[in-house]
């Protein structure tokens, strides 16, 4: 890899995911293994503007000893200090990047499933409100590293790697910023189109899914973008290729099953082969070939994790799709078909979420957990149709390829 595509990389990341904005302060989180591309997240968004930089290193090594020895107490609170500064940071509408890439992917498998599908319920509902609120402008992205190129590869091929986060990331375009620019319209607009449908149900269909998933009446279909209250324009997934909304809780009837493998989002375990079953808005069965274990204590973590809380819709023409690989990353790997998540619904998916409660979202039929997984059931042969109010059936996808448009 050389230090060309790291700046562009970085590029990206500052000024079309974060969109940094001159004087602002920057928080940048990183595992020990991601110190490359801190380090040149952290200069370009000084180049950009930015008034301070600061990255935070976790290390897996000490997560994984946490996680086996800690009280539960600790794995499921927060100390005040974390609390504060969250507020803090929603105060001065901070810009926060987020980096991922798995380092070792192994190292969590001996923690019991309840262990490592803990979370710290305060601090997570907190981080979402002033993230999904609009407080402060966000975005996640993955850093390859060794542990990362093993799990895809079978062997530290970092290089290998970068070649397919290139293509996946529209690295190869002549000006990167503008190609990402083009791309985030066209998700823009094609989510509009989608809103002014105002459809009741959409209705995934391929090899072993048949899932049907209502909507809310005043349901708002985002593409690849968010604005913070501050009217700052972010994209808070790198890659993405997706337009997506929060449906209707209690409505989901059907069966899916993954067209990916799935990466559980807290340890790391690699669930493959995963079929799940839903009644009126909740999963009342999954079964899966690996991993089951992680799935079913994540489902059991709260009352709405067996809840959807997101529908995603997106084609052949995705560019992590054309890199070729599954990255085993479910940043990229969501945007590489169709998906749907349980877990945690979008505030902005309704019109005037941002501004209700929490309860009052609910009310509205949100979902609301301190869990959001997404799942792949997109790919070759899989169909989307979208149900209006009258009963009209409109073709969204055919054949994993766009029709609306």
């Amino acid at each position: 890899m050389n230090d060309s595509l790291l700046q562009r990389y970085a590029d990206v990341v500052v000024r079309v995911g974060a969109n940094v904005r001159h004087g602002q302060d920057v928080y940048v989180r990183a595992d020990l293994s991601h110190a490359e591309v801190a380090r040149a997240v952290a200069e370009r968004a000084y180049l950009a503007g930015a008034a301070r930089v600061v990255v935070e290193y976790s290390d897996a090594h000490i997560q994984h000893s946490t996680l086996q020895h800690a009280p539960m107490t600790t794995l499921t609170s927060s100390p005040e200090w974390a609390l504060d500064r969250l507020k803090q940071w929603g105060r001065d509408e901070v810009a926060i990047i987020a980096l991922t890439g798995q380092p070792d992917p192994h190292l969590m498998d001996d923690i019991p499933a309840e262990r490592a599908a803990a979370v710290p319920v305060d601090a997570a509902l907190l981080s979402r409100q002033i993230m999904l609120g609009g407080d402060v402008a966000w975005t996640i992205v993955a850093a390859p590293n060794p542990g990362w190129a093993t799990q895809i590869y079978g062997e530290p091929d970092v290089e290998r790697l970068w070649e397919a986060v290139r293509v996946a990331m529209r690295l190869d375009e002549p000006d990167v910023v503008a190609a990402w620019e083009a791309h985030r319209d066209l998700l823009i607009s094609r989510a509009a189109r989608i809103t002014d449908l105002n459809l009741d149900a959409v209705r995934y269909q391929g090899e072993g899914t048949d899932l049907t998933v209502g909507l809310l009446p005043d349901s708002i279909w985002t593409g690849g973008h968010l604005v913070t209250k501050s009217g700052r324009v972010t994209m808070p997934n790198l890659p993405t290729e997706e337009v997506f909304t929060s449906p209707d809780r209690n409505r989901a009837d059907g069966q899916i099953a993954l067209s990916r493998p799935l990466v559980m989002p807290r340890n790391g375990t690699l669930v493959e082969g995963l079929r799940a079953t839903f009644e009126s808005g909740r999963i009342v069965q999954v079964t899966a070939d690996t991993g089951i274990d992680a799935v079913r204590a994540e489902l059991d973590s709260d009352d709405g994790a067996r809840s959807l809380g997101e529908v995603a819709l997106l084609d052949r023409s995705s560019r992590v799709r054309a890199a070729g690989v599954v990255f085993h990353d479910t940043l990229y790997d969501e945007n590489a078909g169709c998906h749907v998540a349980w877990g945690q619904s979008f505030p902005f998916a309704v019109s005037g979420g941002t501004s209700m409660s929490q309860e009052q979202l609910f009310e509205r039929g949100l979902n609301h957990s301190t869990v959001h997984t997404d799942v792949v059931v997109g790919g070759p042969g899989v169909s989307v149709e979208g149900v209006t109010r009258d009963g009209t059936v409109v073709p969204l996808i055919t054949d994993d390829t766009w029709v609306l448009d």
